[in-house]
């Protein structure tokens, strides 16, 4: 093994060991000065000590089995981003890795939000279970780990204002047919994006979306929103098959930036630029439906949660709302 490489993984021993006994201190000017002091020297490893990392394979496996398990494609490719980048940065044997060297790989993600250090982790966590599962390493490194603690932060929705704005901002009549159906459905982009002409009922205005995890449901359209529909399918004169399509020629399905940028239009025209997303909307569906009086497990149900408790961080109850129930209910 190089010497260079060598040096490296000492390097890495020694911060992770230091970061376990000494959690206070500052691990990037250490690790700097540790580094200038290797420099000096010549480092070798003993041959028994094997460098090669076998996460690629570990990562095959892993990957092979969430497939089996019937997660999404896209689920399964952030799992490989994840665990890719994680195998770079700490660059040994799977067996070999500690919760010290995880503590310093979400350390160094400097600038990230902790929601996106917790999925980070959440990644890291569900591969080393799988691991223990098949007794593939003796003992677990993210056991010892706690999950970040996460801003809380009330979900973004527009107003019954807002939305009106939107509505007549729309300056075609697919702009007007995509608002409509997003705010109708309250789906995520993806789960758009990917529908075709003939997964729309038209007589029970529904139709069956594949959300995370690739689970199956079933969504509605408001009258409304099936009414812009059929006047922008009936404006179009293509055979593409795809609900969201392009208007130039050779037509295509739309791709989730052109659908994101056409509902960025809408939002400009209306001086909403900084507010509105395909997600701003879904927000909206949940908060103005749930302050309308929906029960909270048929939101759950419509948006694809798998708890109610994410369902609630969507919504925010205005402020009219609270004082309708505290009148309602409240006991003189």
């Amino acid at each position: 093994m190089a010497t260079i490489q060598a040096g490296e993984i000492l390097l890495s021993e020694l911060v992770v060991t230091l970061h376990e006994l000494l959690p206070g201190i500052d691990f990037g000017k250490v690790k700097n000065k540790i580094s200038g002091i290797l420099s000096h020297f010549k480092v070798e490893v003993e041959e028994e000590y094997n460098l090669e990392s076998d996460f690629p394979e570990k990562i095959k496996l892993f990957i092979a089995s969430k497939k089996v398990e019937g997660l999404s494609a896209e689920t399964l490719e952030g799992y490989k981003i994840e665990l890719r980048l994680f195998s770079a940065a700490v660059n040994k044997q799977v067996e070999h890795i500690t919760s010290g060297d995880i503590r310093v790989y979400l350390g160094s993600l400097d600038g990230r939000k902790m929601s996106t250090i917790g999925k980070k982790l959440n990644v890291i966590r569900t591969f080393f279970g799988f691991l223990m599962a098949e007794e593939m390493i003796q003992r677990d490194p993210t056991l010892k780990i706690k999950q970040p603690k996460e801003e809380k932060r009330l979900g973004k929705s527009l107003t019954i204002e807002e939305l009106e704005m939107l509505r007549e901002s729309c300056q075609s009549i697919r702009q007007r047919a995509f608002l409509e159906i997003f705010y109708a459905t309250g789906c995520r982009l993806s789960e758009m994006q990917k529908l075709n002409i003939a997964d729309v009922n038209m007589q029970s205005m529904s139709c069956k979306v594949i959300g995370k995890g690739d689970k199956e449901r079933e969504v509605y359209f408001s009258f409304k929103a099936m009414f812009h529909l059929k006047k922008y399918l009936l404006s179009r004169g293509d055979n593409e098959p795809a609900l969201m399509a392009t208007v130039r020629k050779p037509y295509r399905r739309l791709s989730k930036r052109a659908i994101q940028d056409e509902i960025k239009k809408i939002a400009q025209n209306a001086g909403l630029e900084h507010k509105v997303s395909t997600h701003t909307l879904r927000h909206t569906f949940a908060t103005l439906t749930l302050n309308n009086g929906a029960d909270i497990v048929a939101v759950q149900e419509l948006l694809g949660h798998s708890s109610p408790d994410t369902t609630l961080r969507y919504a925010r109850i205005t402020e009219e709302r609270k004082r309708d129930q505290h009148k309602k209910y409240l006991v003189q």
